[in-house]
């Protein structure tokens, strides 16, 4: 148990045995909640545009730019908003909200045939997505765990690597059983049943406020105005954002390049099947990235995991170049796998290291909706210059490129709390 934790079960007059229960039901919930909303709700999608492009009619870069539109209207509007209700009220409710949208998103999308209410729901999702996902489950188990937080959120984090590789291969024996828009409609409900009941029981934080629940590391920045005058805050806004836009760029297209473009002279339903197993190979490669960046993360400076972490995530999609060939195909999964799995898990652990845990809250809330711009730019980009050009090197070279200028940003980046101003 952490220092920070047993004082706090002391201070509350709690015997310190019941702490770890406490941590025990924070993680499960953090787990189930990322597991449906991000694994089954976000990185579920993607397997379903292939059959709105065929059935619909739509493009490549129309089916991608749900994501587009979403991230770039929702992060803005209601990033740090959110980031301020979590601190402010914790995230218990919010994530409550959140699950609700998002498995409701799913529903929606199932009886979208028109381009108007894809856009709707998907706007819905994304709602869903900065209500539920990362931003209040890094904040809960950020409150809950100190000195093992790298472990914390890894074991958290697991549950979008596990969500995401479940969500092809269930989503692909939904669909021979009840066609695809049934089993969006399925996925919709499950994110709820699975998510919902957990989250409603967790209590905020150990303790009620307290002045020494949230202390920050000794001379760190205090206050967003002080974080947003720092150069370090955007060295790591600038590095997140690019690593994010590579992540996103490359899975939001990866089943459109496999379907269309790798499989072309292969049965459909071959096609699929191959597609749902790279898919579920880089999830279930993400699983052991989570654990493995979150054990670095608790004994090496944080700064060169996240640097290894864009490095991999960089020279992963490179491989992509070769992907005619199986086996290079199947060691681009593990690769982009396992930078993928550290990749969304770093960003808090390093912000909290460089500022404190006080304004965690509203500062993920600025860089997430940083992040979501370049979510949303990314894979619309790529599908962009696929539909131009007829082929996928141009939008990967991008990737790449944006990969490795992330980790150039963090090698710029302190190893340390960032000192306060006097």
């Amino acid at each position: 148990m952490d220092s920070i934790g047993d004082n706090a079960a002391i201070a509350e007059g709690l015997p310190e045995s019941s702490l770890p229960v406490g941590q025990i039901k924070v993680a499960a919930t953090s787990f189930f909640a990322l597991f449906s909303i991000v694994g089954l709700a976000l990185y579920g999608l993607p397997f379903y545009y292939d059959f709105m492009v065929k059935d619909f009619g739509w493009t490549r870069a129309q089916v991608t730019s749900g994501n587009f539109y979403s991230k770039l209207l929702i992060g803005p509007l209601f990033g740090f908003v959110a980031g301020w209700i979590v601190d402010r009220f914790g995230p218990r409710r919010m994530m409550m909200g959140g699950i609700l949208m998002a498995g409701t998103a799913l529903v929606g999308l199932s009886y979208a045939s028109t381009l108007g209410l894809f856009y709707f729901f998907y706007l819905f999702n994304a709602l869903g997505y900065v209500c539920g996902g990362p931003l209040p489950n890094q904040v809960l188990v950020s409150r809950w765990f100190t000195s093992a937080r790298g472990k914390a959120m890894g074991f958290a984090y697991l549950g979008i690597g596990l969500g995401g590789a479940i969500a092809p291969l269930l989503s692909n024996w939904l669909t021979q059983q009840f066609g695809w828009q049934g089993a969006l409609r399925i996925l919709g409900v499950l994110v709820v049943l699975i998510a919902l009941p957990l989250a409603f029981f967790i209590k905020e934080s150990p303790v009620k406020e307290q002045s020494t629940r949230f202390r920050s590391s000794p001379g760190s920045i205090t206050g967003v105005a002080g974080v947003l005058r720092s150069w370090q805050f955007y060295l790591l806004a600038i590095g997140s954002m690019c690593s994010i836009g590579a992540v996103g760029g490359t899975y939001q297209n990866l089943k459109l390049f496999m379907t269309g473009d790798l499989f072309r002279g292969t049965t459909p339903q071959d096609a699929q099947s191959t597609a749902a197993y790279v898919l579920s190979l880089i999830l279930i490669s993400s699983l052991c990235g989570r654990l493995l960046m979150g054990w670095l993360a608790d004994r090496f400076p944080k700064k060169y995991v996240m640097l290894l972490i864009y490095l991999i995530v960089g020279c992963s999609i490179s491989l992509l170049f070769l992907a005619s060939s199986r086996p290079f195909l199947y060691l681009f999964a593990v690769l982009f796998g396992i930078g993928l799995g550290g990749d969304y898990m770093i960003i808090p652990l390093m912000a909290a290291e460089l500022f404190g845990v006080k304004v965690l809250g509203r500062l993920m809330g600025v860089v997430l909706t940083a992040d979501g711009v370049a979510e949303a730019l990314g894979p619309t980009l790529v599908a962009r210059t696929r539909d131009s050009t007829g082929s996928y090197a141009t939008g990967f070279t991008i990737l790449i490129a944006l990969g490795l200028v992330g980790a150039v940003a963090v090698a710029l980046l302190p190893k340390r709390a960032v000192a306060a101003r006097t």
